[in-house]
């Protein structure tokens, strides 16, 4: 992040304005939107970051990308950050204001990782036995698929990790010939 601090700042004023009028909803899916856009497309990010372009030329590029996509509040925030020459801390600031988004909901990111897709059978019983043991209730679960994991699956909640992979159980195991465990130690 470049300045956790200021985007931190420009996502609480947008949450705030976004709340006071009553638009939460569209603003926070009008920074999924522009989130994905950035994600997408380097270039985008490129001209947003560049310090050779013109704000002007910037606000009609953001705004040809966007245009019927995103609320009235949303457009004029990315046109003050453009204006105040803050659009390199766009990316952070959309970052920044979906986490607080989140906080406010009390919506709790989960990450589950596994090798191959998972049915919604076994998608469900996770979900539930998350919230169940975490004691969460919003619960969002992103999904990766990494066939290097093998088998088994990683899930990560805030600061806690459970690794019940197969390439975890294969390491164990080397690690365990490496020490010699299984061979007796005369001394």
């Amino acid at each position: 992040m470049l300045n956790p601090r200021v985007a931190s700042r420009y996502a609480k004023s947008v949450l705030d304005l976004a709340i006071e009028k009553g638009q939460l909803e569209e603003v926070y899916n009008d920074m999924l939107y522009l989130q994905q856009v950035i994600n997408v497309s380097r270039d985008f990010l490129n001209l947003l970051r560049s310090p050779v372009v013109k704000s002007d030329i910037k606000i009609k590029a953001v705004d040809a990308v966007t245009a019927g996509k995103i609320s009235v509040i949303t457009t004029a925030f990315t046109s003050l950050m453009i204006n105040k020459a803050r659009e390199a801390v766009l990316p952070e600031v959309i970052t920044s204001f979906i986490k607080q988004y989140k906080e406010k909901k009390g919506i709790e990111t989960v990450k589950l990782t596994t090798a191959v897709q998972i049915t919604d059978l076994v998608r469900n019983a996770i979900i539930e036995q998350v919230k169940k043991t975490g004691n969460i209730q919003n619960l969002e679960l992103e999904e990766v698929i990494d066939p290097n994991i093998i088998g088994g699956f990683v899930l990560q909640t805030g600061d806690k990790l459970i690794d019940a992979s197969i390439s975890y159980d294969l390491k164990n195991i080397s690690r365990q010939f490496e020490n010699n465990d299984f061979i007796y130690k005369v001394r």
